[in-house]
């Protein structure tokens, strides 16, 4: 008689979606060893994204819940909620969290990120949208009319504009770069969103950034001043990577893993927006601050723990963003450099050369489930084929 494979402890250190589904995603694969899920927010882990949008119109924190305290029980998943870790001791193979010393023999690293502030006089007047206790305070602020002004115009910062507006508060936005979501969507599908706050009575300030916040409101950089009693911060967000980089783990604008999601370190994964990995089309070094991502990570290192899987990491990116009752939806990963085909008024198609890189469309969920199962072949159509079909990705 043989004897069992020690299945090794687990300890998760991050309990948002990509954490929780980590562990998740163990017991599904079959892991029976210890699974401790530690998170330095209070409470049970709860969904982020409403946070910016359904959360702020209804108030009930209840629907965002992920797993209600019987299924951890259920599970054997040990949930360690308002628990910060201190330090990871590689050496030992230990996390000291609060005084405790917690052994693992596999760390996963779901650190997530913190909201960017900017170094700009008077930041620390603007409220932040990251935590359920920052929409608690952007919401009770809502419940009275206001002059909003929002600094970022990248998918949180549209987001609370197109729910404020919605609520009927006078809304401004200032963001710095020429268009909006200039990092993740084409020229032409910033435009169709330009328009669409426009048409929703947002004032919006394009290559107009923020060089002072005041009592009264913001100070732009042309001079021109936004009175404002409400003031949203959304200008990006920072990779938490401060106890993998004290652990004497590569960062490099997040925690650098490899095709397998493992830190140089085997015994250590990171996932999420806090890893750096490679993107599987191509081989670039990319961080993606997705839930999609996070979850998909999650589910492959769990394959990797219990099964030794040495498959890459291969799955698609995707993005949503809500903006009133216009859902962007993104299948694929573009850089700026990559040009771009409209076809029709409310879909875009992305290439580097010769090469499909991302498919953006507004409500459209038909040709965005179509551009993932497209993007997921070996053999992606290429752009000579696709003008052939006059870019019908349904042709396919």
């Amino acid at each position: 008689m043989t004897d069992t494979p020690d299945p090794g402890r687990v300890v998760i250190v991050g309990a948002g979606q990509g954490g929780l589904q980590a562990a998740i995603s163990l017991r599904q694969e079959g892991h029976t060893g210890p699974i401790t899920l530690i998170g330095d927010e209070p409470g049970l882990p709860y969904q982020r994204p409403p946070l910016s949008k359904a959360y702020l119109k209804t108030g009930v924190a209840e629907q965002l819940t992920l797993r209600p305290e019987s299924f951890f029980e259920k599970k054997d998943i040990t949930l360690r909620p308002g628990l910060r870790v201190d330090r990871i001791d590689r050496e030992n193979r230990q996390v000291v969290a609060g005084g405790e010393v917690l052994d693992y023999d596999h760390l996963i690293l779901a650190t997530g990120t913190r909201n960017l502030r900017p170094p700009i006089p008077g930041v620390e007047r603007a409220l932040g949208l990251r935590t359920l206790a920052d929409a608690r305070a952007l919401r009770d602020a809502l419940d009275t009319p206001q002059r909003v002004a929002v600094i970022g115009g990248g998918f949180i910062g549209l987001e609370f504009a197109a729910v404020a507006r919605a609520l009927g508060h006078t809304v401004h936005v200032a963001e710095a770069a020429p268009r909006l979501m200039s990092r993740v969507i084409s020229p032409e599908m910033s435009e169709r969103f330009r328009c669409l706050h426009d048409s929703l009575g947002t004032v919006l300030h394009l290559g107009n950034g923020v060089s002072d916040v005041s009592g009264d409101g913001l100070v732009l950089s042309d001079g021109t001043e936004v009175a404002a009693n409400l003031i949203l911060l959304a200008a990006g967000v920072r990779p938490n990577t401060e106890l993998a980089e004290a652990a004497g783990l590569m960062v490099d604008n997040g925690i650098v893993v490899d095709t397998r999601l493992r830190t140089e370190n085997p015994h250590i994964y990171a996932l999420g927006d806090c890893a750096v990995f490679l993107d599987p089309a191509t081989g670039r070094p990319v961080r993606l601050e997705s839930v999609q991502a996070a979850t998909d990570h999650a589910r492959a290192i769990a394959k990797s723990i219990v099964h030794d899987a040495a498959d890459p990491y291969a799955a698609v990116p995707w993005f949503w963003s809500d903006q009133a009752d216009w859902k962007l939806q993104i299948a694929g990963l573009a850089t700026a450099s990559d040009d771009s085909v409209p076809v029709g008024e409310d879909t875009v198609l992305r290439f580097a050369g010769d090469r499909l890189t991302a498919v953006e469309c507004i409500n459209n969920a038909k040709i965005h489930m179509k551009a993932r199962r497209l993007l997921a072949q070996p053999d992606v159509p290429t752009r000579d084929m696709l003008a052939r079909e006059t870019y019908d990705l349904t042709s396919f």
